[in-house]
């Protein structure tokens, strides 16, 4: 969801540099400024705990470079005040030079090879009338009045709303909004609060969430289904990182050492329970074509 976020809501231009910030190669300090949120796990947090927080260490730690992180909530104003900042104390610098996942199609940034494929996913209890379910589709044989007594947490514009719509299933829904004014929330309390108290019967969000909050919520046993690749609606979604456009050398840089540590960058991704795909199962929607 934080993907869909950063490239459907934010709109703002691409800041032109001005000379004094080419006068120093993003990199040559042997630091690597990496672009955050502090409230967003699985994703990343202030405290180094998501999996982008650990690949930029595997990252740093390939290059040679310190890690430093600047933190703002991904929602209107994040590139802003991350990418495009200029530093308060360094001039010629910015306060960071790199965001570890934006989706492909992500045009506030110049992109690298895409590094990994997720999918939208579907969270419920265990021992809820649900564990017939095995595939998304599953759901729609239970018997009617149990389909019709279900409520379905969703995201609001994202592909899940899709799928209840096709499926008459969105006057069950309870919508949660993608960008919330409070900076102590996260998308996982969707997961992690709503279903586990049961306010929710079926929580649809993106993969990497699901798979992370489904794998480690303590006050319930969850069982995570990702939505399989169709030509339909668009579940899927490749992920890559960004650098500020016209910083080719670093953009270079960054993709050698993510192709060099994939493996590391897979484990990473595994252990955090997000559902991969690989591009053999991409979906071939209309708008892929």
């Amino acid at each position: 969801m934080k993907y869909r976020l950063i490239a459907a809501v934010l709109s703002l231009g691409t800041a032109i540099a001005s000379p004094a910030l080419h006068a120093q190669e993003t990199g040559d300090d042997k630091v690597l400024r990496v672009c955050a949120d502090p409230n967003n796990l699985p994703l990343s947090n202030d405290k180094g705990e998501g999996f982008e927080n650990k690949i930029a260490e595997l990252l740093a730690k390939d290059l040679g470079y310190a890690l430093e992180y600047t933190y703002f909530p991904h929602r209107m104003g994040f590139i802003r005040m991350t990418l495009k900042a200029k530093h308060e104390r360094l001039p010629g610098r910015y306060k960071c030079d790199l965001i570890v996942g934006v989706p492909v199609g992500f045009d506030m940034g110049a992109t690298i090879k895409p590094y990994f494929r997720s999918t939208y996913a579907m969270v419920f209890k265990k021992g809820t009338g649900l564990d017939s379910v095995k595939v998304p589709d599953d759901l729609l044989k239970l018997p009617p009045e149990k389909l019709k007594s279900l409520k379905f947490g969703i995201f609001s514009q994202t592909p899940p709303v899709d799928w209840l719509l096709r499926n008459g299933l969105f006057d069950q829904a309870i919508s949660y909004q993608r960008q919330s004014g409070d900076p102590g929330a996260y998308p996982g309390e969707i997961v992690e609060k709503d279903l586990v108290a049961g306010k929710l019967d079926v929580a649809m969000t993106w993969g990497p969430i699901a798979g992370y909050f489904g794998r480690n919520a303590k006050a319930a046993d969850l069982v995570t289904i990702g939505f399989p690749p169709e030509n339909e609606i668009k579940f899927d979604y490749a992920i890559t990182m960004a650098v500020r456009y016209g910083e080719k050398d670093w953009k270079n840089k960054i993709e050698e050492a993510v192709q060099r540590n994939m493996p590391g960058i897979q484990a990473i991704l595994t252990s955090y329970g997000v559902p991969l795909l690989d591009e053999s199962q991409a979906s071939q929607t209309a708008a892929d074509r």
